[in-house]
């Protein structure tokens, strides 16, 4: 099966600082998707625990799409991505 959609969750955030703070908060075994409630700029996918559902290619900004489509199932982006909208964590669903 091709992988031209995944599925993927994220935590946007205005500041790096905080993009940080939040990726130390999760390697710490804090809860992805609480996280992403409490604290996601992006209020849409933030009710549902940062889940952003299937996307394929051209539908995200670029430097997030590319981040996402490096991500092996269950894996997470180990720094924050910018984008025009801030900085992403983003996790790829498993």
């Amino acid at each position: 099966m091709a992988d031209n959609k995944i599925k993927c969750s994220h935590i946007l955030v205005k500041k790096q600082s905080e993009a940080i703070e939040i990726l130390e908060r999760l390697k710490k075994g804090e809860s992805f998707a609480n996280l992403a409630r409490e604290l996601s700029i992006d209020k849409g996918s933030a009710k549902r625990g940062g889940d952003l559902g299937l996307f394929g290619k051209g539908m995200m900004v670029r430097p997030f799409e590319e981040a996402a489509f490096k991500l092996k199932k269950g894996e997470m982006t180990p720094e924050p991505v910018k984008t025009e909208f801030g900085y992403h964590i983003i996790k790829r669903a498993g």
